[in-house]
């Protein structure tokens, strides 16, 4: 079993900015990719970033792209979101996930662990 707890979610106003944190609880975090997903209401789950194992550029949804920031620290066993520029559009649950050794696609990755999530709330 892998734990997953997201924190750092809130109450935001369009054009501020929100940083996410996710902590971990394998020993072996390294070996896992690490990715951040959001749900809004009536809406279907929505990939955003993920940060692999092996690999070392990090990965983003084109919703996204430019304005967040996917990153890790396998020290502390954590990743991070940092949300710039934010929109209303951008409000949503926000869930951390993780996957061992994934090695597949981004664009249909189902993974297997993760957080219970965070609700971010852009007003305008």
């Amino acid at each position: 079993q892998v734990h997953l707890e997201e924190s750092g979610g809130g109450l935001v106003q369009a054009g501020g900015s929100l940083r996410l944190s996710c902590a971990a609880s394998p020993r072996t975090f390294s070996t896992y990719v690490m990715g951040w997903f959001r749900q809004a209401p009536g809406k279907e789950r929505e990939f955003l970033a993920a940060t692999g194992w092996s690999s070392g550029s990090p990965s983003y949804a084109d919703s996204v792209k430019g304005r967040f920031t996917i990153s890790r620290d396998n020290a502390k066993k954590t990743v991070y979101l940092q949300m710039n520029s934010l929109k209303p559009e951008d409000t949503a649950v926000y869930y951390c996930a993780a996957e061992q050794f994934y090695s597949g696609s981004y664009y249909d990755w189902h993974p297997n662990y993760w957080g219970q999530g965070t609700q971010v709330t852009v007003s305008s």
